[in-house]
């Protein structure tokens, strides 16, 4: 309380951009690039009413300590693990913060293969962002999620919707067959409520969130040589949720959204030539905006999410 009001407040340093390079691990270099926020929970309210700075964690001092806790890593670490490491440094080392939070987003930088073999110390640039949020407390309770970003993924045939609602404003037309095109948002909650929970090695965030990525792919598109036929995004959707959840009794719960990014079949026509062509499932018009959103969380019956 401050002057009769109630006041919720924290603070923190974003956008703290960080790459970490370890050196002939497994024959080759690795290279990470990260870009972190961080968020303290502290008793600093006499700096917002009276303007006593004493008690406040200086962002700089945030920012650098980024770096630091960066070159302390001398063995490969997973991003989930880096944030961990963080958020109970933060929480343990200010007497004053109660809980530190941490949000990581990396970008995708890829070995690349030259002549079959992966190059030694060369990477490019992919697409899919690995993506973290872990909050710990002081006492060591722990809140950790993993997610993805920007997962493109696209079918050219096996789609349809069908018996859907229709109304006075309806003009979509029913069908079996259409392109069905996504780029998916996902996050997943991990079971894990203290920090004494988190297993050690060999148990590793980032070969997890490779194999999460390939559960939900393989779900979307099915056999290479059939597919899998989805009536809507909406089923594909809670299929690929539950695969996750079937596979890894450690994830709680898992969100995902996912846009419908439209291909339009085409057809040119004109009022004197109404058959000008006629396009046979072959040539459309991809539009992004505007795109149905649908998004849905699948938990646990036990799980808080």
């Amino acid at each position: 309380m401050a002057d009769g009001f109630k006041i919720d407040q924290r603070h923190g340093k974003s956008r703290v951009r960080v790459s970490r390079v370890w050196r002939r691990i497994n024959g080759g270099d690795l290279i990470v690039e990260w870009n972190v926020d961080v968020s303290l929970y502290s008793d600093c309210l006499p700096a917002f009413t009276s303007g006593d700075n004493s008690a406040i964690v200086a962002t700089d001092s945030i920012k650098n300590t980024v770096y630091v806790k960066a070159k302390e890593c001398g063995e490969v670490i997973s991003m989930e693990g880096f944030a961990i490491l963080l958020a109970r440094h933060f929480s343990s080392f200010y007497p004053q913060v109660s809980a530190a939070e941490v949000r990581i987003v990396e970008k995708p930088w890829e070995r690349v293969v030259v002549d079959g073999r992966p190059h030694t110390h060369g990477f490019k640039l992919g697409t899919e962002m690995h993506t973290t949020e872990v909050t710990v407390k002081k006492c060591g309770a722990l809140s950790l999620s993993s997610g993805i970003q920007k997962l493109s993924l696209l079918k050219t045939t096996q789609s349809g919707f069908e018996g859907f609602v229709r109304d006075q404003y309806t003009l979509l037309p029913e069908t079996r067959e259409r392109m069905v095109a996504t780029e998916v948002m996902s996050s997943w909650r991990y079971s894990f409520q203290h920090i004494s929970q988190v297993p050690s090695k060999p148990f590793c965030f980032t070969q997890r969130f490779q194999d999460v990525k390939k559960i939900m792919a393989d779900t979307f598109f099915g056999s290479s040589d059939m597919g899998v036929y989805s009536p809507s995004v909406q089923n594909t959707l809670y299929l690929m949720a539950k695969a996750v959840l079937n596979k890894y009794s450690d994830i709680a719960s898992i969100h995902l959204r996912m846009p419908n990014l439209h291909f339009l079949p085409l057809k040119l026509s004109s009022k004197e030539n109404p058959d000008m062509v006629k396009f046979a499932d072959d040539v459309y018009l991809p539009i992004d905006e505007p795109h149905g959103t649908i998004e849905a969380t699948l938990s646990r019956m036990q799980s808080r999410m």
